[in-house]
C-alpha cells in the first residue's frame, strides 16, 4: 500500500466517523422535537379550559363589581338626600326653633319641680 491509499483510508474513516457522530446527533435532536411537540400539545389542550375557567371568573367579578357600583349609588343618593334635608332643617331655622322648644320645656319643667 502506498502512502495515498493509507490517506484514502485514513480519509475514508474519518468521514465514517463524521457521518456517525451527525447521524447520532440528528436522532437525539428529532427525539428533542418529538418531546417539545408532545409538551406543546399538552401545554395547548391544558391551556384551553384554563383560559376558559379565567373568562368565567372575570365575568363573575365583573357581576359583582357592577353589583358593588349599583350599591354605592344607592349610599351615594340616600347621603345626599339626608345632607339636603339637614341643610332644609338647618337653614330655616327649624333646628334653632326646636332647640329653643326644648329648653323652654326643660325650663318649665324645672320650674314645676322646686
Amino acid at each position: 500500500m502506498s502512502a495515498g491509499g493509507i490517506a484514502a483510508i485514513i480519509a475514508a474513516s474519518a468521514l465514517a466517523i463524521v457521518a456517525v457522530a451527525v447521524a447520532y446527533a440528528v436522532i437525539r435532536f428529532s427525539k428533542v422535537l418529538d418531546e417539545a411537540s408532545v409538551a406543546i400539545k399538552s401545554v395547548s389542550t391544558e391551556a384551553l379550559p384554563l383560559l376558559e375557567e379565567v373568562t368565567t371568573t372575570v365575568e363573575l367579578t365583573n357581576r359583582q363589581l357592577e353589583r358593588v357600583d349599583n350599591l354605592t349609588r344607592s349610599v351615594e343618593n340616600i347621603a345626599t338626600k339626608l345632607s339636603g334635608s339637614a341643610d332644609s332643617v338647618l337653614s330655616k331655622g327649624s333646628a334653632a326653633k326646636l332647640a329653643g322648644v326644648a329648653w323652654g320645656i326643660a325650663k318649665a319643667s324645672r320650674k314645676k319641680k322646686k
